[in-house]
């Protein structure tokens, strides 16, 4: 069965790094679209950056320059590097992979991982 994991989230200070991992399981990672998103305590779900299968990447206007998505394949792991750490980052962030097959939408999310900037 598809399963996404996330880790690495924490307690960071302001303008530290962190970064966030996504592991895979049960399937073949490389031909799926990965996303993260973020979400607070009375607002919904914010779609952070994503990663097409084919390389393309989008980031949200918050976190430009400072946010990377990348992806390791081989490893089926997704990764978000987070730098300059604001405190409006603070959320819970979730990883996202998605594809379609025969006109057949396909899309897991993981558990969350809570990061929280503060001094």
């Amino acid at each position: 069965q598809v399963r996404l994991v996330e880790s690495g989230g924490g307690l960071v200070q302001p303008g530290g790094s962190l970064r966030l991992s996504c592991a895979a399981s049960g399937t073949s990672f490389s031909t799926y679209n990965m996303g993260w998103y973020r979400q607070t305590p009375g607002k919904q779900r914010e779609l952070v950056a994503i990663l097409s299968s084919g390389g393309t990447t989008n980031y949200a206007d918050s976190v430009k320059g400072r946010f990377t998505i990348s992806r390791d394949n081989a490893k089926d792991t997704g990764y978000l590097q987070m730098n300059s750490l604001k405190p409006e980052d603070t959320a819970v962030y979730y990883c996202n992979a998605g594809r379609v097959i025969m006109a057949v939408r396909y899309e897991y999310w993981g558990q969350g991982t809570q990061v929280t900037v503060s001094s």
